[in-house]
């Protein structure tokens, strides 16, 4: 089989496309022929060695894909061959085939298709363990959403949503907020060309908004935190900026706000029972129609790095997929 290679830390361009061999279920695993495999933030970081989890060198990047299960190893019960499957697996999805844990597995969802299925659990689940879990957002409270038209930014607004929140969608560009409103956002904010706190002030009557679900980090961070309601919820996601900022935490002594730390991959090692919880409202979403993974480019495997790049560069809006298998 072919898979896309990390043999030395680096930029998306040290990438090589190699054939390997098949890998081989043991017990309570799962070989998966992959269709497609989207990218996230976190497989630019892997390949430089600047994520938490640090793989052995070689090994192919990507974390989330769709697939049908081709073959499984004793005591696995839950899939069989021939399954339709999303699977969640850290790193090894830029490839045709990937082993992995028979837990990491979900069912696709009926009429869902494979590049939409690529694009699902990573950004939903962790979206959803942020807002009802970490934030407890309520109906009627009003949510920000930093980044608001990459992948979890997207699954933010539609989750606000879904939860009855009045949604704020911040991005770079007119482009990207038109985006954001396709996908429910009430309100829109511009912070390439307007000032963020006088925005947000004037949006929410001078209040500030109950809950910031920040997946970008660097120079917004402290001006939207600044403008959070009494009370608040500071979701800290990730940093796609590339720079993580220092707050002054006599901010959130000053408006009794919290600081929240959103770690969705150890919530679904640790947490297995409310992620399993999680993963079935997403589905029952899904089917209502509520939540549309948003597709916006996809490139074939050996254009991967490609794909991480336009991630990395922030000029994708919502999820960039690699289509694998035909």
């Amino acid at each position: 089989m072919k898979a896309l290679l990390c043999k030395q830390f680096g930029p998306p361009e040290s990438l090589v496309l190699e054939d390997v061999p098949s890998p081989q279920p043991g017990a309570g695993e799962v070989v998966v022929s992959i269709k497609a495999a989207s990218v996230n933030f976190p497989d630019v970081l892997i390949i430089q060695n600047k994520y938490q989890f640090k793989p052995p060198l070689p090994f192919s990047p990507g974390s989330e894909l769709a697939g049908v299960v081709k073959e499984v190893g004793p005591d696995v019960k839950n899939v069989k061959p021939g399954d339709k499957v999303i699977a969640f697996t850290t790193f090894g999805a830029f490839a045709e085939e990937v082993k992995t844990e028979a837990a990491r597995l979900l069912p696709m969802p009926e009429g869902m298709g494979f590049d939409a299925a690529a694009s699902f659990i990573l950004t939903y689940g962790t979206t959803d363990h942020a807002l009802r879990d970490r934030a407890q957002l309520k109906a009627g409270e009003t949510l920000l959403v930093l980044g608001a038209a990459g992948g979890v930014g997207v699954a933010a607004l539609e989750i606000g949503k879904a939860l009855g929140a009045r949604v704020i969608a911040c991005a770079s560009s007119d482009e990207k907020l038109a985006v954001c409103r396709e996908h429910g956002a009430d309100e829109t904010i511009n912070y390439a060309g307007e000032d963020l706190r006088e925005r947000i002030k004037a949006l929410t009557g001078g209040k500030g908004a109950d809950v910031i679900y920040d997946a970008v980090g660097g120079p917004y961070t402290e001006p939207a935190f600044r403008s959070i309601a009494w009370r608040g919820r500071h979701l800290v996601i990730g940093f796609a900026a590339g720079e993580i900022p220092k707050l002054p935490l006599n901010l959130a002594l000053l408006k009794g706000a919290a600081v929240v730390g959103v770690f969705w991959g150890d919530f679904t090692r640790r947490e297995p029972q409310a992620f399993a919880e999680s993963a079935r409202q997403l589905a029952r979403w899904y089917k209502e129609g509520r939540l549309k993974p948003h597709v916006s480019a996809t490139f074939p495997l050996e254009k991967a790095a490609d794909a991480m790049n336009l991630l990395a560069s922030r000029k994708a809006k919502g999820k960039v997929v690699v289509i694998i298998g035909a």
